[in-house]
C-alpha cells in the first residue's frame, strides 16, 4: 500500500492580472482560469436529488459510423448501452475547481518541495482563487440574482454551490493563511529569507524606510476622505487598501478614510538584506503624514474582488472590437462578490465596509495579515538558487537535430522528411515553433502564413515575424481571439500593430472564441505548392512554453495542410465545412467523433479485440463524453483519465464505472496538453489538440484536434498518459465520493518519482548520448 493523505480531513487552518507568469494562469486555462490549477479531503457529499435526471441521448449508429467514416451496421446498440444511467452521477463542478486549488495548497505544504517553489505555490493558489471569485462566483450571482440559474448536473440547486463554494472557500483561505504564517514563514526565515512587520524591524532599517517612504511611496499616496462631502470612494478590484480612522483634536470628531497601497510598487519591501515588510505595514507607520494635524487611531487593510467577467454583445462583428473595449472598461466597475480583512479589523469599521460595498456576510473572509500573499511571487523570484527547482534547459527536438545544417536547424527540410513530435518544455519552443515561423518570415520561397493567436507575450518573436513576413510581402492572415479572458487589451493591441504592418487580422467567427492553436505555411517549390503546418495544444506564447507542457506536431502532410487551409477559409470566409481529413473540430464534430471513438471501444471489446481509452485533459465536466465513459466502463473497457482540474467523474462506482481510473499531476509544470487514445482493436488511433471536455470547448468554441499518424508518435502518446497514471509515479487519485487521495510514497515510504522529473531525466540522457556521438 502507498502512503496516502485524505484530501480535507486534516483541521481548517489566467490567471492573476498581477501573477508574472508561471503557471499561476492555471485557473484562466482551466478557468477557470487555467489551471492551469486540493490537498485535502473535502466534506461528504450530500445525497444528491435531480427532479429531472440529467439525460444524454445515446449517439445514433448512423451518428457513430458517420463520425467515423465506417458501416453503420458496426455500431448496433444493445439494450444494455441504452439502459438509463443512474441519477447523481456527476461530481460538482465547483465543489471540483476547489479540491484542484487544494491540490495546489497541497505542493505549498510539502516539505519535500524547493521553499520558495513552495512560496510561488502560495501565490498561485491566491491568484487561482481570486479569479474563481472573479468569473465563476461572479458569473453564479449574476445568475442567480437575474432568475436564470438552474440546478447543476450535480443535482445541487444554485444557492447550495454557492453556500458550499463560500464555505469552503473559507476554510481553504484560513488554511492557506496557516500554511504561510506556520510552515512557509520560519522555513523562509530559517534560510536567511525574512518577512517581518513593521514593529520587528530594527531602529535603522525602520530610518531607512522612512527615507523610501518619503522619496518613492508617499508622493504616489491618494488619502481619500469619507464625510458629506466626499463620497465612499470606488474600490477596485484585487486592490489592496488601508481602512483609516482619523480624529480631529479640535472637534473630537472621528472620521473614516481609505489609502489605496500603490500597485506599482514592490508588495515587499526589502528593510535590509533578505529581510522584507510588506508595504503596507510602511505606509501604516506614517499616516501621520498623510493627515497632518489629526489623530490617527487605527488602520486596517482589507481587499475586494469584484465581477470581472465580461459580457460582449456580437451582433455584429465588424463591432466586436469597439464593443469588447467598451466592455473592458464596465469590467472595473463591476459589484464586489468578496471582502477579505484582517483578523484584528474594528467593527466599526468592518460595518462600514459591509454597508457601502453592498455584501453579505457570507462574503467576507477574516484573515490573518498580510493579506493578498500573491505577492510571494516576489519573494519566490528572490535570486536564491539552491531553493528553487533545479534549472532545467530545454533542448531542440530530436526530429530537427538530425537534419544536417551549417547553423540552426532548417525545418523546412526536416518537415519534409518526417512528421516531428513536440513535447514542451521538455523540448525547445524557441528552435521549433518559433523558428518555423521565423524561417518562414524570412524565406523568399514562402507566399503565405496563416496563423491563430490566442494568447502571447508582450515582447512576441512570433509577432514579430508575423510583421516581418508581412512587411516583406507575403501575404498574412492572423486570427487574434481578442476575448481570452485577461489578455483582452493585450490581444486589441497586437491585433492593430499587426493591422498597421499590413497582416490581415480577423476576430473570428461571431459567437465563437477561437481556441484552437494553429499555423500554415505555405511554399513555393518549383512548380509546386507545398504547405507546413503546425497544430498545437498551448499558445504561441514563449514565455509560459517554458512552464507549461504542451504537444504540437510540425508536419508537411498534404491532408494536414488541406485540412488547416479549409479551416483557415472558414474562420476568415463563409464556409459551412464541418468534416475534415485528419482534424476533428469544435463546435460540431468534435464531440461526436470522441464520442463514437468510445463506443466503438465497446464494440471491439464485445469482438474480443484490444480495446481501451485513454484521456489526458485539463478538465472534464461534458455530460455526454462522460456518459459515454460510463457505458464503455459497464462494458468492461478499460478507462484512464489524466485530469489536471476540473473532474465531473465519479470513479470506481460498482456497476458504472469500476473501470474508470482518474488521476491528477500537479508540479513545477502546468499540464496543459490534451490527447486522447484509443485501443482500436489493436491499432491504436491518437489525437491531440486545444479541447477540454467541457461545454464552452466543445459548444461555445473553434477547436482542433489532430490525429497522429507516426506509430512511434502514438506510442510515445499513449506511454505518456501511461506514466502519468501509472502507480509508480506521483500523483492524486480520485475516488467516488469527489475526495482526492494524494500518493507520493511506496510501500516503504519512499518517495515516488514525479512524471515530470522523469521525462527530464529522460531528455537529459537523450542529449548527453547525442554529445557523445
Amino acid at each position: 500500500m502507498s502512503r496516502s493523505r485524505s484530501v480535507g480531513r486534516r483541521p481548517g487552518t489566467g490567471r492573476h492580472p498581477a501573477a508574472p507568469g508561471g503557471w499561476a494562469l492555471a485557473l484562466c486555462e482551466a478557468d477557470g482560469l487555467q489551471a492551469e490549477s486540493d490537498c485535502v479531503l473535502l466534506e461528504e457529499l450530500e445525497p444528491m436529488s435531480i427532479p429531472r435526471p440529467v439525460s444524454v441521448p445515446l449517439p445514433s449508429p448512423v451518428r457513430m459510423s458517420t463520425a467515423l467514416g465506417m458501416p453503420p451496421e458496426q455500431f448496433s446498440v444493445d439494450d444494455e448501452d441504452s439502459e438509463e444511467l443512474p441519477e447523481g452521477r456527476f461530481l460538482d463542478r465547483e465543489r471540483s475547481w476547489l479540491a484542484f486549488n487544494e491540490r495546489v495548497l497541497e505542493l505549498a505544504e510539502d516539505p519535500d518541495i524547493p521553499l520558495l517553489e513552495r512560496a510561488k505555490f502560495l501565490a498561485i493558489f491566491a491568484s487561482n482563487l481570486d479569479e474563481f471569485f472573479m468569473v465563476r462566483v461572479a458569473g453564479l450571482k449574476r445568475r442567480i440574482a437575474t432568475g436564470v440559474a438552474t440546478r447543476s448536473a450535480s443535482g445541487l440547486q444554485p444557492r447550495e454551490v454557492l453556500d458550499l463554494i463560500w464555505n469552503r472557500s473559507r476554510e481553504l483561505m484560513a488554511r492557506h493563511a496557516a500554511a504561510f504564517q506556520q510552515e512557509v514563514l520560519p522555513d523562509l526565515a530559517s534560510e536567511g529569507i525574512e518577512l517581518v512587520r513593521w514593529s520587528e524591524l530594527a531602529e535603522k532599517e525602520q530610518a531607512r524606510l522612512h527615507t523610501l517612504f518619503r522619496q518613492k511611496i508617499f508622493p504616489v499616496l491618494t488619502p481619500l476622505a469619507v464625510d458629506p462631502a466626499h463620497p465612499f470612494p470606488y474600490i477596485s478590484g484585487l486592490s489592496l487598501n488601508l481602512a483609516v480612522v482619523v480624529r480631529n483634536p479640535v472637534s473630537g470628531h472621528k472620521h473614516f478614510a481609505r489609502v489605496k497601497v500603490p500597485q506599482s510598487l514592490s508588495r515587499f519591501l526589502e528593510a535590509s538584506p533578505q529581510r522584507y515588510v510588506p508595504l503596507e505595514d510602511v505606509m501604516g507607520a506614517h499616516l501621520e503624514e498623510l493627515f497632518p494635524g489629526m489623530e490617527v487611531l487605527a488602520h486596517h487593510a482589507f481587499r475586494v474582488t469584484r465581477n470581472e467577467d465580461l459580457e460582449v454583445e456580437e451582433d455584429d462583428t465588424e463591432n466586436i472590437l469597439k464593443a469588447l473595449e467598451k466592455e473592458l472598461m464596465r469590467r472595473r466597475f463591476g459589484p464586489p462578490v468578496r471582502l477579505e480583512v484582517e483578523e484584528s479589523i474594528d467593527p466599526y469599521i468592518l460595518d462600514l465596509l459591509v454597508r457601502e460595498l453592498n455584501i453579505t456576510e457570507a462574503e467576507v473572509f477574516p484573515l490573518p495579515g498580510p493579506l493578498d500573499l500573491t505577492g510571494l511571487f516576489g519573494i519566490a523570484g528572490l535570486d536564491r538558487p539552491e531553493l528553487k527547482y533545479a534549472k532545467f534547459v530545454a533542448g531542440t527536438a530530436r526530429g530537427l537535430t538530425d537534419v544536417e545544417s551549417a547553423s540552426q536547424p532548417d525545418i523546412f527540410a526536416a518537415m519534409r522528411e518526417r512528421d516531428v513530435l513536440l513535447h514542451h518544455p521538455y523540448d525547445s519552443f524557441s528552435t521549433s515553433v518559433q523558428a518555423f515561423l521565423e524561417q518562414a518570415a524570412a524565406d523568399p520561397d514562402v507566399l503565405a502564413i496563416k496563423q491563430t493567436l490566442y494568447r502571447t507575450s508582450g515582447d512576441s518573436p512570433i509577432v514579430d515575424a508575423l510583421i516581418d513576413a508581412a512587411e516583406s510581402g507575403k501575404q498574412v492572415l492572423v486570427l487574434v481571439e481578442i476575448k481570452a479572458r485577461f489578455d483582452e487589451q493585450a490581444n486589441i493591441k497586437w491585433a492593430r500593430k499587426l493591422e498597421e504592418a499590413g497582416c490581415h487580422v480577423v476576430y473570428g467567427l461571431v459567437g465563437l472564441k477561437t481556441h484552437c492553436k494553429l499555423s500554415l505555411v505555405v511554399r513555393q517549390e518549383g512548380d509546386t505548392l507545398r504547405r507546413y503546418a503546425h497544430v498545437g495544444t498551448g499558445n504561441y506564447h514563449p514565455k509560459t512554453a517554458r512552464l507549461y507542457e504542451d504537444i504540437g506536431l510540425l508536419t508537411s502532410d498534404p491532408q494536414v495542410g488541406a485540412d488547416l487551409s479549409d479551416l483557415f477559409n472558414r474562420l476568415s470566409g463563409y464556409s459551412r465545412r464541418e468534416s475534415y481529413r485528419r482534424l476533428l473540430t469544435a463546435p460540431r464534430g468534435l464531440r461526436d467523433g470522441l464520442i463514437a471513438r468510445i463506443h466503438g471501444e465497446i464494440a471491439h471489446h464485445r469482438a474480443g479485440r484490444p480495446a481501451y481509452v485513454k484521456l489526458k485533459v485539463n478538465s472534464i465536466v461534458d455530460e455526454a463524453v462522460i456518459d459515454a465513459l460510463y457505458r464503455a466502463s459497464r462494458a468492461g473497457v478499460p478507462v484512464d483519465v489524466w485530469v489536471r482540474g476540473i473532474c465531473a467523474i465519479r470513479p470506481g462506482v460498482a456497476g458504472l464505472s469500476e473501470n474508470i481510473r482518474v488521476r491528477s499531476v500537479l508540479g513545477r509544470f502546468l499540464e496543459h496538453s490534451r490527447i486522447f487514445v484509443f485501443g482500436n482493436g489493436g491499432d491504436p488511433e491518437v489525437w491531440f489538440g486545444s479541447a477540454d471536455m467541457m461545454h464552452r470547448n466543445l459548444d461555445r468554441r473553434i477547436e482542433a484536434l489532430v490525429r497522429v499518424a507516426d506509430p512511434a508518435h502514438r506510442a510515445e502518446l499513449s506511454g505518456l498518459i501511461d506514466l502519468g497514471v501509472s502507480d509508480e509515479t506521483e500523483s492524486w487519485h480520485l475516488g467516488p465520493d469527489g475526495a482526492w487521495t494524494r500518493h507520493s510514497h511506496d510501500a516503504e515510504e519512499r518517495r515516488l518519482r514525479h512524471v515530470q522529473d522523469l521525462l527530464i531525466d529522460s531528455r537529459q540522457r537523450r542529449r548527453a548520448s547525442s554529445s557523445a556521438r
